[in-house]
């Protein structure tokens, strides 16, 4: 193989002006000590002498499967967006840029342990070398990668903590358009896709053979990560799920630990309110009986024009919380978040690494997976859950789900709590642990989980969901599991949300019958509220619980005053249902005969999974060839969620977001793994692996994860050298 390196570097040697050769022979050394071996479903195993050179070939794998990804990802984590897509991602990008400066970054990555800036180093040189090789491959902004630009992105979750700040009140603020920002957290389209994952794990005496088991399931866009599988000699020997462009698996497991995240309701970030007063030299904030300074830093906001480059540079402000983000009655907003990408990055990296609990709970003590609560499983039989990685301690006198009162000292953070003060479970007698992005006080069941009045009530803000009872479900008081009834239980079918809203239904059609609706009500009460494929009930309930939610959600005084009243959404969908009776089912019943001819339609000839291009916002077109698909979303209590809508003019609808990766391990003296992803591993139109997973996906089946070199070579299709 090395002799066709050589060759490969004649053949590529007039795209010098890609990159810098100089760099050259060090990449080149790099490929030679790196291997990636392609499996039947496309997924690269990289194996490398050190952690460096498998970081070095597991990225150039990644950019062979979809370089675009990698490269929009940096863009938005570096706030350079504008610069490929225009002047409308200017405060996209400021938003990102008040907390990521290159300069800062750059004195971060020198601060680095010597071993992280090995691994920075070598990310960077992957993809230089991926775009040295590949001079076909045009970057829209970044031709050369940094080390230091790894820190810009390294929690790996869909939205990090900073996507929280309002891009709206953000522009309102350092803008053109003063005080017309609306914010529009309580009027987001009630049927958009409820955000975040499910995790199970189930300890040995729960288990058919003994050993614990673990559930990875995130609910993300498709195609916002990969699989990949790392292997060096320096003791890694990690699968799992990778976000475009960084270097550690996000969800996944080794030989000896696995670990998944799951959306956290802890509240990590908050809102300041800050009194201001302009003087001669600046701006000041009352801190106590004292005024403080702003700090004040200038950003260079660089954007595409249809001329070519311009840019806008703004002057922002930072209290010594955080930045002036928006302005309410009269005071400046500021915002207090975690930024802490050195320690972000070891944790990130280093938990792939893990041994044992007490290894992995070693890492967590560096509090920066603050979005995230995780569920643990190791080859020792344990079963663990943490909430949160970063919770500030505080007054607990303050409603902190409001902007507190900045000029009252008290309400400065107090540290960070500890993970013994932090919601947890370990090796429950339930035998189970799970979240589906729902509050943590039924983790391990009704009767072994942690109490919520044991808690401060900013340790978590988020309310049970109808996946969340789905999971108890399928769980309390069950044993035997295998991986594949694990399997089967993250696919149960039973639609539970289904079992609330029906019955209100019913009653109010039974207090004022309308004939017209006669059939429908009769086939929804002989339905079992479970979904498939051929069930012509789940498609009538899907369409009306849409319109519901729909309609209660236009009822804007009624859902705050709901709100008001402590009820979460699906609450006061519930009791919506009673006051408006039936007169979405009419409209559910019209919708599918308009758009289908018949009221009985089966759901697997509505509901579809479609890949056409390898688009970051994929196109779908009712005439091109789709998949039936018999999951619904997660709003119904569907375990497999599929977020899916309709687009543009088309009628059937299709799935954009939800099971996007599903893995069922099991942990022993071998560990033992099924997985699917979405679509495939490429996200090449033209590639064998763009679309090959697809019928499994839809069918809710799971491939075998090739682990041992005995099965990866079983199974091997390409072996290579980067470069070659």
């Amino acid at each position: 193989m090395k002799s066709f390196v050589v060759i490969m570097v004649l053949v590529f040697s007039s795209s010098a002006s890609v990159a810098d050769t100089s760099d050259l022979p060090r990449w080149q050394q790099q490929a030679g000590e790196v291997i990636i071996t392609r499996d039947t479903w496309g997924i690269p195993h990289v194996y490398g002498k050190t952690d460096a050179n498998a970081v070095f070939g597991m990225i150039y794998a990644q950019a062979e499967d979809d370089f675009n990804r990698i490269e929009l990802n940096y863009l938005n984590a570096m706030g350079r967006l504008a610069e490929s897509e225009g002047e409308s991602q200017l405060y996209r990008d400021l938003r990102m840029k008040l907390y990521i400066d290159p300069v800062d970054m750059q004195k971060k990555y020198s601060e680095s342990p010597a071993y992280l800036q090995k691994l920075m180093n070598a990310w960077a040189d992957g993809l230089n070398y991926y775009l040295y090789t590949h001079p076909d491959v045009t970057p829209k902004v970044l031709k050369h990668f940094e080390p230091w630009m790894a820190l810009a992105f390294t929690e790996g979750s869909i939205g990090g903590d900073i996507e929280s700040i309002n891009i709206e009140a953000l522009e309102s603020f350092y803008g053109q358009r003063k005080g017309d920002a609306v914010i529009t957290a309580l009027t987001q389209d009630p049927n958009t896709e409820p955000r975040g994952s499910n995790g199970i794990a189930i300890a040995p005496k729960n288990t058919k053979n003994g050993k614990a088991l673990l559930l990875i399931n995130p609910h993300t866009s498709f195609y916002f990560r990969a699989e990949v599988h790392m292997r060096s000699d320096e003791g890694l020997n990690a699968y799992g799920a990778v976000t475009w462009g960084q270097f550690f698996i996000y969800q996944g497991f080794n030989e000896n630990t696995g670990w998944m995240h799951t959306s956290s309701g802890a509240d990590f970030i908050d809102e300041y309110l800050e009194t201001v007063e302009q003087r001669k030299d600046g701006h000041y904030y009352k801190h106590g009986n004292s005024w403080k300074k702003l700090r004040e830093r200038k950003i260079n906001l660089p954007y595409k024009t249809e001329k070519g480059q311009s840019s806008k540079t703004l002057t922002v402000y930072y209290s010594h919380r955080g930045p002036i983000v928006r302005e309410l009655d009269g005071k400046w907003v500021s915002v207090a978040l975690m930024q802490n990408p050195i320690d972000a990055l070891k944790q990130s990296y280093g938990r792939t690494k893990t041994k044992n609990y007490a290894d992995y709970k070693e890492k967590m003590r560096l509090h920066t997976n603050s979005s995230n609560n995780t569920l643990f499983a190791d080859a020792e039989g344990n079963i663990a859950y943490f909430h949160g990685n970063f919770i500030p301690r505080r007054d607990p006198s303050f409603d902190w789900t409001k902007p507190v009162d900045g000029s009252n000292p008290d309400t400065d953070w107090k540290g960070v709590h500890t993970l013994e003060e932090t919601v947890s479970g370990l090796n429950p007698k339930s035998g189970y642990l799970n979240n589906t992005n729902n509050w943590p006080w039924m983790m391990a069941g009704p009767k072994y989980s942690p109490k919520a009045e044991d808690y401060p009530k900013y340790m978590e803000n988020f309310p049970e969901n109808y996946r969340g009872i789905h999971a108890i479900e399928v769980l309390d008081g069950k044993q035997g599991f295998t991986l594949d009834s694990l399997a089967e239980a993250a696919y149960s079918d039973h639609l539970t949300a289904f079992t609330v809203l029906l019955p209100v239904l019913y009653k109010a059609y039974d207090a004022a019958p309308v004939a017209d609706l006669a059939d429908q009500i009769a086939l929804l009460r002989a339905w079992d509220h479970r979904s498939g494929v051929d069930s012509k009930a789940t498609s009538l309930a899907v369409f009306w619980g849409q319109e519901l939610r729909r309609k209660a959600g236009d009822n804007e005084t009624a859902r705050i005053n709901a709100a008001d009243r402590g009820l979460s959404f699906s609450q006061y969908v519930a009791e919506y249902t009673a006051q408006i009776g039936v007169l979405t089912l009419s409209e559910a019943k019209a919708k599918l005969i308009a758009d289908f001819g018949s009221a009985e339609t089966p759901w697997g000839q509505i509901n579809r999974f479609q890949r056409l291009t390898g688009d970051i916002v994929q196109p779908f077109d009712d005439a091109a060839p789709s998949i039936p698909v018999g999951f619904t979303s997660a709003r119904w209590g569907s375990l497999a969620a599929y977020g899916q809508r309709t687009f543009n003019d088309t009628k059937r609808i299709y799935g954009t977001r939800g099971n996007s990766f599903v893995a069922v391990v099991e942990f022993g003296d071998k560990v033992k793994a099924k997985a699917i992803s979405a679509g495939g591993q490429s996200g090449d139109p033209a590639s064998p692996h763009f679309n090959d997973q697809a019928p499994l996906y839809a069918a809710g089946k799971l491939r075998d994860v090739y682990f041992y070199a005995e099965d990866i070579k079983k199974n091997t299709v390409r072996e290579y050298h980067p470069g070659e």
